[in-house]
């Protein structure tokens, strides 16, 4: 039986890990729905206001890596410090902008600091809880902060932006942060990992240079012509750096991304799981927030309190899986979430220019049902495919594909959109023609997630973790 003092801190430790994760994925939240208004006042397109949310998740899938070796090497709880006093300064900085320039480059520090804190959090949560039965508990209550988060920001962004200002969606962060820094003072123990990896530049270098020129040309695709010399340049140049990335991976003494670890099935599954959720649905919330606001006219406040019977249920079912995490293969729990995820867009195409806002509840609430079974699952494989030591390597691998997928997602979806037809402008049946395209195409993403993850993990027994990611590492001999 555990003492009473070690249990104590480890719900304190999840209660502080969770708060700043809710933080996190607030913030992402938070900003679509008070994008509409933030436009109008810094005079921003919609390339504009896409880079609002791919200036933070670019930094964060870019930089997440190396912030898990980092965390490794020089403590969990100093990096994720540091990474809380970093973002709640940004998101003054973003709150006080003037500029949509500004306001980029703010919220591209908050992404670096984010990136610190993921990296961290489930490095801290896999020191805390060692044992598989409380480590699932412990992630159900890590995955339905994640998602239920991500799908109350709405009403909260709704909310602060009806009731005070866009900027208020931003300043929210301040107490927000301050709590979780107090709080980690207190209660979160310091880790290190004997097998922390050194930093890779190369890698790092090649991996933000092609992550930042593929983004750049899908979200300016529609401007400048597809088949522009500016868009054919830069979609060489991504492809170009991102194969690097990967010859550098494989030949590097220390890769900031072990590549031998996709040997592992639970590996690769947890990785494409990642992707596929947050390119899909998570990247989709931007442009049905947009038909909500834009073309169904609804308040920011209304908009947002569209989503939270969705909210509700997240929380309910992220709460009863738990349990179902000792039953039943992880694997087989996240192929079916993808596949309802996939099951609810296709629900929300019935949405029209002059539909009711209830229209899109019923694959709105299919969707938040997926996603509760979804992250928790997710986050027992992620740190099941490596032994503890690799905690910050696994958990930064995990973050660079929810947030590269959500960067590529938002992009590649708003690629569909006709720029003259969002915010507002132009015909509203154009938009919701695009949005139905990228609801579709969102679907197959979600299918072709659940495909992969079924063939790899879907009917086979979890492997025992390797000793450390060391192991998967090529032999520089």
């Amino acid at each position: 039986m555990k003492h009473p003092r070690s249990t104590r801190f480890q719900q304190a430790t999840l209660a502080v890990t969770c708060l700043a994760t809710a933080m996190l994925m607030l913030d992402i939240a938070v900003v679509n729905t008070a994008l509409p208004y933030l436009a109008r006042d810094l005079h921003s397109g919609l390339t504009g206001v896409q880079w609002v949310v791919d200036a933070y998740t670019v930094a964060l899938a870019a930089v997440v890596l190396s912030a898990g070796s980092i965390a490794d090497r020089r403590g969990r709880r100093r990096v994720f410090i540091a990474g809380t006093t970093l973002f709640t300064v940004a998101s003054v900085a973003c709150g006080a902008a003037q500029s949509p320039a500004v306001l980029d480059v703010s919220r591209a520090v908050q992404g670096l600091a984010s990136a610190f804190m993921f990296a961290s959090s489930l490095a801290i949560l896999a020191d805390a809880f060692p044992g598989p039965r409380e480590r699932a508990g412990a992630m159900a209550a890590y995955g339905a902060t994640i998602g239920a988060s991500f799908a109350v920001g709405p009403a909260v962004g709704g909310a602060l932006t009806s009731w005070l200002s866009w900027r208020a969606v931003f300043f929210i962060n301040v107490p927000l942060g301050v709590a979780a820094l107090l709080g980690t003072l207190a209660w979160v123990r310091e880790s290190h990992s004997a097998h922390a990896r050194r930093l890779d530049w190369p890698g790092q270098i090649t991996l933000t240079g092609g992550l930042l020129l593929l983004v750049l040309a899908l979200l300016r695709g529609n401007v400048d012509g597809w088949a522009s010399l500016r868009s054919l340049a830069e979609l060489a140049g991504s492809a170009i750096l991102l194969t690097g990335f990967v010859a550098i991976e494989s030949r590097v003494r220390t890769p900031m991304l072990p590549l031998g670890l996709f040997r592992r099935p639970d590996f690769t599954a947890a990785q494409t799981a990642a992707f596929a959720i947050s390119s899909s649905f998570f990247a989709l919330y931007l442009y049905t927030t947009l038909y909500l606001q834009d073309v169904l006219h609804l308040s920011a406040l209304d908009a947002g309190l569209v989503y939270l019977p969705g909210s509700i249920l997240l929380f309910v079912v992220s709460g009863a899986s738990a349990p179902l995490g000792a039953r039943v293969r992880p694997g087989l729990v996240v192929s079916a979430g993808l596949v309802l995820i996939a099951i609810g867009l296709g629900l929300m195409t019935i949405v029209g220019p002059h539909s009711s806002w209830a229209a899109i509840l019923p694959g709105d609430l299919a969707v938040c049902i997926a996603t509760g079974l979804v992250n928790p699952a997710l986050g027992i494989i992620a740190l099941g495919a490596a032994s503890q030591h690799s905690s910050g390597l696994l958990a930064g691998v995990n973050d660079a594909f929810r947030q590269g997928g959500l960067a590529v997602g938002v992009a590649m979806f708003g690629a569909l959109v006709p720029a003259g037809a969002a915010l507002g402008h132009g015909s509203p049946s154009a938009y919701v023609g695009a949005l139905h395209d990228a609801l579709f195409l969102g679907a197959g993403v979600a299918t072709a997630g659940a495909t992969i993850v079924w063939t790899l993990i879907g009917r086979r027994p979890r492997r025992p973790a390797v000793q450390s990611a060391a192991e998967a590492m090529p032999n520089p001999a």
